[in-house]
């Protein structure tokens, strides 16, 4: 449910004004990605795996090369399982949601990337994903809950907006929801 809401979330968005639409289109051109004219106002939806490097989230290489932060600028990033992601990807992530854009500095190279982009990210109340389930107990232990939840720092909460605990919905409540009234 968490991810289906995050993947609909570009779909809601109005089109980019062309200047925008041009930024994006300009750093999806740079990293090798072609840009589909029928779309191209369109905000883009990135969703890397959880196993995701931090030069493939942020940016890196040789020659550098946007990472996920700036392909989604402009659009949505959206990560799932966010404490999954490796602790060092997790932590670069604060300045490009701070400063808008990501610097990648390497030997004979220095290139600033735009990284303005939303962020959504989900994540499960504990490893097993059934604390405070009402129909399945949760195995973890205190100890392992608060180890999942510590791998989101502070320093990166800050940057949030909003969060949202969203309760499991069992399928009677989610056939009643759909039941025109």
């Amino acid at each position: 449910g968490k991810s289906m809401l995050a993947e609909r979330l570009p779909g809601l968005l109005p089109p980019l004004p062309e200047a925008e639409a041009l930024e994006a289109a300009a750093v999806r051109s740079v990293s090798g990605e072609g840009v589909d004219p029928a779309l191209w106002r369109r905000p883009a939806l990135r969703a890397p795996h959880h196993a995701t490097t931090t030069a493939a989230l942020i940016g890196g290489g040789q020659p550098p090369r946007p990472g996920e932060v700036s392909l989604a600028h402009r659009g949505v990033l959206f990560l799932d399982e966010v404490p999954e992601l490796p602790r060092n990807a997790l932590e670069a992530l604060r300045e490009p949601l701070q400063a808008r854009q990501v610097t990648i500095a390497r030997s004979g190279a220095r290139v600033t990337y735009p990284a303005a982009f939303q962020l959504v990210a989900a994540m499960n109340p504990c490893p097993c994903g059934y604390l405070g389930d009402p129909g399945k107990e949760c195995r973890c232990t205190p100890e392992q809950v608060a180890r999942y939840r510590s791998r989101l720092t502070g320093p990166l909460l800050d940057r949030f907006d909003i969060a949202v605990e969203l309760p499991r919905l069992s399928a009677r409540e989610l056939s009643e929801a759909a039941e025109p009234e």
